[in-house]
């Protein structure tokens, strides 16, 4: 989720400028002021001046609703930018958004933007971007100009909201893992099943009632604190969503919570708040970074990308996925990420000749910026690549069929009736990791799968052994021919790199065996029910065939030579996403007596030939 992000940041730019804790105070002016929007709204604003004024700077500027501590002009932060990018000089300006610690007004989940404002009461995150420039420009002496703008998850969703209806001042911005489209993709929900376990404990923090005036968020009441060890155990006690608004836990009022739970399909509240169809006819730089292993926003990267591509196809628009969790590039090192070993510290390469070079371009007129338009890191290989579009050209889509015996063929299945099945019990629901955990576990997203593939509700496919080197760059889709014996299901797919026997046991220390390891490169969940449109959720009919396609999210990775291809279906992925009642209704006010078993069968015969399209380089 948009988890924490800000200690997170924090965390990081300590970390670089940890050998001069003064560094910020010494070089820079601090001011502390608030800034009024065209509705009269005041937004708390802290704005960071070099103090050699024998040139004029840029403005580079991050909006969070994750406080832009320190308040008060006497109290520095020991870094304000990750990496370098602190030593190359610009204005910083940080804003608390509106609703949101010290800025006035009311917040809204995503704000929705309004493509055509009719009064100074339309309002929203492009408009009080626009209302933050002007005044800038205006207050500020020592400015060249330009602006810039960046943040990380949610301050990546107000980076990307500057870009329709952007002020002329604004020449350059970069949205890296940005909140996108929290029904389809990030955060909320994927493809309409609820993911719980972010958004739970996300929410104890973030949405708790705010009192009357300003006060620092952190004197705010809590909701009834909740304390666990065993998240699969707490979620599972909790019986159903309803409960989650019982007296134990949010009692009713949270707000974005009871937004969550009211919008259970693809309405106009998500509609409304999917940046991307505004992505038109930009004309702003735009540096979009992701991480392939992010738990929580590879969609945002991935779609806003896309979007700006297909909506402004003229736009100079740079894509950067490396082998990243949530926000990882910005750390001041990163040589590895459990299990996978990369060899050398990829975050110098992109702080300083992408990130860094990005806004010295086109802000300062600094040096140059010769990035490819896509450059992603390529897992498998552990090696940086450079495409000229994503995903690239020469690539063929590649049918691999789940076949009887646990097979996963390049042919398609011969029999006139065939399919695997297994029952899925939402009193024992599959875990998402191997381990007892209080809060996520990162690292689910590349973990060994064995620990899933031993359970009777869970189905495996594997190929032959790799002859030579197969690599995929693109998304990933899924086409499921299945029947249930309930009217609704969830189904996980997972794609995954088998690594032969006698692979280096590189992390024994660890107490990691990667020989046979099944390494997850990319899964995805579907609600069954939303399986021909997200905004109008069908019931399936007992004992009938349907099909169930649906697309993963982009991998590039290299199945090498000697390793196998895995496919695992499955119908929960608990608690990451909360149990489908395997019931067709409104989930958010399923009793627990309608939590059911189901059959589930998948098909892989002639007719109903169930297969994974992998995006194979030519």
């Amino acid at each position: 989720m948009k988890q924490y992000l800000f200690c997170l940041f924090i965390f990081y730019t300590t970390v670089s400028f940890a050998q001069n804790e003064n560094y910020v105070k010494e070089n820079y002016t601090k001011i502390d002021t608030t800034i009024s929007m065209r509705d009269g709204i005041k937004l708390y604003t802290i704005i960071y001046v070099p103090k050699d004024s024998s040139q004029r700077y840029p403005i580079l500027m991050q909006r969070t609703p994750y406080s832009v501590w320190p308040y008060l002009s006497s109290n520095y932060p020991s870094s304000i930018m990750p990496g370098k990018m602190m030593e190359e000089k610009y204005i910083y300006v940080k804003q608390d958004v509106r609703g949101r610690h010290m800025s006035e007004g009311i917040n809204e989940e995503v704000t929705p933007y309004i493509p055509n404002k009719k009064s100074n009461k339309d309002v929203d995150e492009s408009s009080d971007t626009y209302d933050t420039i002007e005044w800038l420009l205006k207050f500020l002496k020592n400015h060249n100009g330009r602006v810039g703008l960046w943040g990380i998850s949610y301050p990546g969703f107000y980076a990307t909201a500057s870009l329709p209806g952007a002020h002329p001042a604004i020449k350059a911005v970069s949205p890296q893992a940005p909140v996108t489209d929290e029904f389809a993709g990030d955060d909320a929900n994927h493809n309409g099943a609820f993911f719980l376990l972010d958004n739970f404990s996300f929410m104890e923090g973030y949405d708790r009632p705010r009192p009357d005036g300003l006060v620092y968020a952190y004197k705010w009441p809590l909701f009834t604190p909740t304390n666990y060890s065993d998240a699969y155990k707490f979620f599972l006690d909790m019986k159903t969503i309803k409960e989650s608004n019982g007296p134990k836990y949010f009692t009713g009022k949270g707000k974005y919570w009871q937004e969550y739970l009211a919008h259970d399909t693809y309405d106009d509240y998500w509609r409304s708040r999917n940046i991307r169809q505004h992505l038109k006819n930009i004309a702003i730089p735009t540096l979009v970074v992701g991480g392939w292993f992010d738990a929580e926003d590879l969609f945002g990267a991935l779609h806003t990308y896309e979007a700006i591509e297909k909506q402004s196809p003229s736009n100079k628009n740079f894509l950067v996925m490396g082998p990243w969790t949530h926000g990882a590039w910005a750390a001041t090192e990163w040589k590895e990420f459990g299990t996978h070993q990369f060899g050398a510290n990829v975050n110098q390469y992109f702080q300083d000749s992408i990130e860094g070079a990005f806004f010295k371009y086109y802000l300062k007129d600094k040096g140059n910026f010769n990035a490819s338009e896509a450059t992603m890191f390529e897992t498998g290989t552990n090696q940086w690549r450079h495409f000229d579009q994503w995903p690239p050209a020469d690539t063929k889509a590649t049918n691999f069929y789940l076949g009887p015996n646990n097979k996963l063929l390049h042919n398609k299945p011969i029999a006139a009736k065939n399919y695997s099945e297994y029952v899925s019990d939402p009193a024992k629901p599959v875990p998402y990791t191997n381990g007892i955990y209080s809060d996520r576990n990162n690292e689910y997203m590349i973990e060994d799968q064995r620990f899933a593939a031993t359970r009777p509700d869970v189905l495996v496919f594997q190929s032959d052994t790799l002859t030579e080197d197969m690599t995929i760059a693109g998304p990933i889709i899924a086409d499921l021919f299945v029947s249930i014996t309930g009217t609704d299901a969830d189904f996980i797919v997972k794609l995954i790199d088998v690594l032969p026997e006698y692979e280096k046991d590189i992390n024994k220390q660890q107490g990691t065996t990667m020989a046979g390891m099944q390494r997850l490169v990319r899964a995805e969940v579907i609600r069954g029910k939303f399986r021909s449109d997200l905004s109008k959720p069908i019931a399936f009919v007992p004992g009938k065939v349907a099909e169930v396609k649906f697309t993963l999210n982009d991998a590039l990775h290299t199945f090498k030579k000697g390793h196998r291809i895995m496919i695992q279906v499955q119908s929960s992925w608990f608690p990451l996403v909360d149990r489908n009642p395997q019931k067709f209704l409104r989930i958010p006010e399923a009793n627990e007596t309608d939590y059911q078993k189901a059959t589930i069968k998948i098909y892989h015969d002639a007719t109903n030939s169930s297969n994974i399209i992998l995006p194979v380089m030519k």
